[in-house]
């Protein structure tokens, strides 16, 4: 019995995690707000306890600060932030592209390519939760066949603080296209195990991104302005 209760409890934290990174990223806690517990343990329908431990990992995440006398916090970046976290992000995207060319095999190239068809139906549609979803599963595949876990882990924790600035830069219809253009270029140079040009365009794809950022930042597209700025 003990130990089914602690499945019980561990899936449910982890589902209770999964729902905030969600939510996180899509902006529904915008960044800079403060995790109400109260109100997610209402809308979630779970206990405090759950809610505290899947906070706790998305803090080791980097998705919410936790502020002395505030608590939980969606985590807001400054343009300095940015600028740091993609610079250190390109080196390790490029490296696992590096990487994944010469290692992947078969089976992953084949579950690459199969999100990949996926997350062009989900641009079709224009269904921008399921095309992002299904962007970021390919590149933790990449980084997966990369076959490197000091780098995936890296990459996970480090990745984890822009996933919310990412999925925003998709919202213009022009700068979406290019993205699925990248990669379809991602793709091809996957498939002929081309480690030079994978590297080449997943940097230049999260420069792209980059940029994107930091232009929606200065237009104050991302967080609201306050009176002060």
């Amino acid at each position: 019995m003990a130990e089914i209760i602690e499945i019980s409890r561990l899936a449910l934290h982890d589902q209770v995690a999964a729902r905030l990174r969600t939510w996180l990223v899509e902006g529904r806690i915008p960044p800079g707000a403060k995790l109400n517990e109260r109100a997610l343990c209402e809308q979630l329908r779970v206990s405090r306890t759950p809610l505290r431990e899947a906070i706790k990992l998305l803090a080791s995440e980097g998705l919410v600060d936790l502020v002395p006398n505030r608590g939980a916090v969606a985590v807001r970046l400054g343009e300095a932030d940015v600028l740091q976290t993609f610079e250190v992000l390109a080196g390790l995207e490029g490296m696992s592209g590096e990487l994944a060319a010469q290692r992947i095999s078969e089976q992953q190239l084949a579950e690459v390519r199969a999100l990949h068809f996926e997350m062009l139906a989900s641009h079709a549609r224009q269904d921008l939760s399921g095309y992002y979803r299904l962007n970021a599963l390919i590149h933790s595949a990449i980084n997966r066949a990369a076959a490197n876990p000091v780098l995936a882990e890296t990459y996970g924790r480090i990745n984890a603080r822009v996933q919310s600035l990412r999925f925003r830069t998709n919202q213009d219809a022009a700068k979406w296209k290019r993205a699925v253009q990248e990669h379809e270029r991602m793709l091809e140079a996957l498939q002929a195990r081309d480690a030079a040009a994978l590297r080449q365009v997943l940097v230049a794809h999260l420069e792209h991104k980059r940029d994107t950022v930091i232009a929606l930042l200065k237009a104050g597209q991302i967080y609201p302005r306050t009176m002060n700025e």
